[in-house]
């Protein structure tokens, strides 16, 4: 499965459009998907962006909470209520609504920042100072990162 790597600034035109990224959204299309959905991230001034299959990965995790409990309602709020599925148009862009283009600061332009099976969008300043501080911290902490191993390969058997 294809991930989503990289970062890509492209600009949002004056009725708030902007492109996905061809190759994130060649990624998307492959999944079968003509929009993506779109969603504010509590921890960082940016806006989360996935495909469906994700989206539903995101709500079942919501179900492993208690039901009624603050954390369940709270992160419902945060993520559910507040997700867009944003459709692409013939050019390969999406409609930024208000309420999201004001929560990151967009302006002029957006970065979309791979994150492997999902990505961000970011008001690019605001991802320059991050991730500055986010390289910092992981060298700071001496971060490390334990490999998963590879699957085994899958051998037929003899006449399949």
């Amino acid at each position: 499965m294809a991930l989503f790597v990289g970062r890509h600034v492209n600009k949002i035109d004056k009725k708030g459009r902007v492109s996905v990224p061809k190759r994130f959204r060649a990624t998307l299309q492959a999944r079968g998907m003509m929009s993506l959905y779109v969603y504010p991230l509590f921890k960082q001034n940016a806006l989360e962006a996935c495909d469906e299959a994700f989206m539903g990965r995101l709500s079942q995790s919501l179900d492993d909470l208690d039901l009624f409990s603050d954390e369940q309602n709270d992160l419902a709020s945060v993520i559910l209520a507040n997700a867009h599925e944003l459709s692409f148009d013939p050019e390969g862009r999406i409609m930024m609504p208000h309420e999201l283009a004001n929560f990151v600061g967009l302006k002029s332009e957006a970065v979309f920042v791979g994150q492997g099976p999902r990505f961000q969008i970011w008001e690019p300043s605001a991802f320059d100072r991050y991730s500055s501080i986010a390289f910092e911290r992981a060298k700071t902490r001496g971060a490390t990162l334990k490999l998963r191993p590879e699957a085994a390969p899958q051998f037929l058997g003899a006449g399949e």
